[in-house]
């Protein structure tokens, strides 16, 4: 049975605001987005919620759905994983106060590196967190502001090479520690009412079978849905990803994450619709979303 698709280009499920790591506000990333001819959109934010009232005000003046959403950053098998949850209940307490968990260990982390920074580079001091807390407006800095603060300092010559030397993945402040085990991440989402989706499954570059595995633990966790369309793909991999959600009866997402303008590649709204005979997960959440167009 062949499921009817909404128009591509009016709904995004993945995004990210200058409260954590995007370069435009929240404000000023509804107002993008609303000009890209997207009617509904989710901010998915790095652990933190700060953006969404902001964001909430703006969806308001523009004309366009707000859906709840985040992106959290979890463990398995050593690994990094990101979980996207989506249609969590607004003020739900017990998850703001999970999340407020998730905002400590990205200060630690981001301590960490800076520490590997300190130890790694040459000429690098202990005020790079600082100078790299700046480069995110105050808020917990990621390794993109780390770059930024490296090429400020003089250390490198831009971001690119500050990722290919030092803040890559691998590279000593490639830190991956502090934050909670899939399943529990996967319970804080769905005991806030809201949908599981694993973010860029291709991106985490596992072999089939290891992502296999991943999915299989994930949905034993609770988790309902993956996403299947996402900036970056190949059709090979847009193809595998909608299989591996038929297969196992996944509901399917699709999001940008989109981060700074100038990238037409990951433009928020600008990516293919979901494939044939998929289930969406916006027919799941608790005010199913009636997309027309």
């Amino acid at each position: 049975m062949t499921i009817p698709q909404p128009i591509p280009q009016c709904i995004d499920l993945h995004c990210h605001s200058t409260a954590s790591d995007g370069a435009l506000s929240p404000g000023e990333l509804i107002a993008r987005a609303s000009g890209q001819g997207v009617t509904h959109l989710a901010l998915t934010d790095h652990d933190t919620l700060e953006g969404t009232a902001a964001a909430r005000e703006a969806a308001a003046r523009h004309g366009l759905t707000l859906i709840n959403g985040i992106e959290l950053s979890c463990v398995w098998r050593k690994l990094t994983i990101h979980v996207v949850g989506l249609d969590m209940r607004e003020g739900d307490t017990g998850f703001a106060e999970r999340v407020a968990t998730q905002q400590a260990n990205r200060w630690k982390r981001a301590g960490a590196i800076a520490d590997k920074l300190v130890r790694h580079v040459t000429g690098c001091e202990r005020t790079i967190f600082d100078q790299a807390t700046a480069q995110a407006g105050g808020d917990v800095p990621g390794r993109p502001h780390f770059a930024k603060a490296l090429v400020e300092a003089g250390l490198v010559k831009d971001q690119a090479q500050a990722f290919r030397k030092y803040l890559g993945s691998g590279k000593p402040g490639d830190v991956k520690a502090f934050w909670p085990e899939l399943e529990e991440v996967v319970g804080w989402i769905t005991d806030a009412g809201g949908i599981a989706v694993l973010a860029h499954p291709r991106k985490y570059k596992l072999t089939a079978t290891r992502l296999r595995a991943l999915v299989a633990d994930f949905m034993e966790a609770g988790g309902e849905g993956i996403e299947v369309v996402t900036s970056g793909q190949s059709s090979g991999d847009l193809g595998f990803l909608a299989e591996l959600c038929r297969r196992h009866s996944l509901l399917a997402s699709r999001g940008s994450d989109f981060h700074f303008p100038g990238a037409s590649w990951c433009e928020l709204g600008r990516i293919p619709p979901l494939p044939e005979g998929l289930t969406p997960v916006w027919e799941r959440f608790r005010a199913p979303l009636s997309l027309t167009g």
